[in-house]
């Protein structure tokens, strides 16, 4: 299995599916995120992945939205540092419009994730790559992307694997990680950040960092330090994750 720069490849997350009902260090406007960007770079983080945001907070897909925050963002960090994008079905159920979205944006994100179970995966990717966007292959436990994944001919093609636990026990996620892991082999060549979300994010991720995996931080994946105070931002997760 491929590592992707080490354990101390911390990517940032900085608000995901969350809004404003999650509490005010969630950032949901452009400027929001920017700040929250620079912020988590300057903690140690080294990519960073959001969720674009509708004026009413909910996530989009939508070509002005994209554009605001990734320009935004962009403008407050050092030019190496890359930034991507969600192309969940939640920000538009429709298989067909998400590849219509992607093939509209006038600002390109250098990666977007796509979930291999969801449906119309294949053909969101192959959008990506003729747009030269890097493809983060989303792989949750408990579904059966790795197995579409795995036999799918752009899998060698993809910039990483995302490998994310859905189990949200803090007592089993561990173990559901190493099944995940193990479910995937080598993962057809290609990195692997492995991360978890709520309760397993933190069992998740010092799971990552003992096995010299990239990871992940920040408020998507949970609202909580380890000893169950809430983060005040994405930069105190990342500082968090790499000590």
């Amino acid at each position: 299995m491929s590592r992707l720069q080490g354990q101390d490849h911390v990517q940032v997350c900085l608000n995901g599916p969350r809004g404003a009902r999650d509490g005010a260090a969630v950032p949901v406007s452009p400027g929001a995120m920017a700040e929250a960007a620079a912020a988590a770079v300057a903690a140690g983080a080294c990519d960073v992945h959001v969720h674009p945001k509708s004026p009413c907070g909910q996530d989009t897909l939508s070509p002005r939205a994209v554009a605001a925050a990734l320009t935004a963002i962009r403008a407050a960090l050092p030019a190496r540092v890359p930034v991507g994008v969600t192309t969940g079905a939640w920000a538009e159920p429709d298989p067909g419009r998400r590849v219509e979205y992607v093939r509209s944006w006038t600002v390109l994100p250098d990666h977007a994730s796509v979930n291999w179970h969801e449906p119309g995966a294949e053909e969101l990717a192959a959008a990506l790559m003729e747009r030269g966007v890097g493809v983060e292959a989303g792989l949750w436990s408990g579904t059966d992307g790795v197995r579409r994944f795995l036999g799918s001919p752009l899998a060698a093609r993809v910039l990483r694997v995302l490998a994310e636990v859905t189990d949200t026990d803090p007592a089993t996620a561990e173990g559901s990680a190493r099944m995940l892991l193990a479910e995937l082999g080598d993962a057809r060549g290609r990195p692997v950040l492995l991360h978890g979300e709520d309760g397993g994010a933190w069992p998740v991720l010092r799971l990552a960092r003992r096995l010299g995996l990239a990871t992940r931080a920040g408020l998507e994946d949970t609202l909580l330090l380890p000893d169950g105070r809430p983060a005040a931002s994405n930069a105190e997760l990342v500082r968090e994750a790499l000590l």
